[in-house]
């Protein structure tokens, strides 16, 4: 099955199910579903850097400081970032992904939600993980990575092209760091 066809629930303003449709159609129609987003660190707290290959559906050569993607249709939040953090680090046996915080991210350049003006929208659980195991990510899905320091990604924000989304959660997670009396990302 290509990613295109793979089933995904749509969700309403309030993340509850509405329906299900292929992935490719989610995408054309610009139908709101979910996502997950996983900040991978190192044992010394470097944040997983990556850039996307350019046959991605969503985001196509962009860089992103977060491994993860949709969640399935019937699949939870927390399994799907496990399985997509697993997927993309190319390593079975992580740790559970750890719940950070959720949002409902809106792409006003993208395709409008079934033609009510609405914007290409998909809630978002955005987790954080730590990876003591050597990463071998998938080809298909990352063209390039290294393991950064937070200065180091804070340095790229303005230089690299980022994924959008990706940019909105690292800047919640930085703002709720900053909320909690942290600096930064937890080690």
């Amino acid at each position: 099955m290509s990613a295109a066809d793979e089933i995904l629930d749509i969700v309403d303003a309030h993340d509850h199910v509405i329906g299900q449709a292929p992935r490719g159609e989610v995408y054309a129609r610009g139908l709101r579903h979910r996502c997950v987003f996983v900040l991978a660190t190192d044992p010394d707290g470097h944040l997983f850097v990556h850039r996307r290959t350019p046959t991605k559906l969503a985001f196509p050569s962009c860089y992103d400081m977060f491994v993860g993607g949709v969640v399935g249709a019937g699949e939870s939040y927390d399994d799907a970032a496990l399985r997509e953090a697993e997927e993309e680090l190319g390593v079975q046996g992580l740790p559970r992904p750890v719940p950070l915080l959720k949002f409902l991210y809106e792409d006003d350049s993208g395709p409008r939600n079934g033609g009510d003006g609405e914007p290409f929208a998909w809630w978002s659980w955005v987790y954080q993980v730590r990876c003591d195991l050597p990463v071998q990510p998938q080809p298909e899905e990352i063209d390039w990575y290294g393991f950064l320091t937070e200065q180091e990604v804070d340095a790229r924000l303005g230089t690299w092209e980022w994924t959008p989304d990706g940019l909105a959660a690292y800047a919640l997670v930085k703002a709720r760091r900053g909320e909690e009396g942290g600096t930064g990302v937890a080690r």
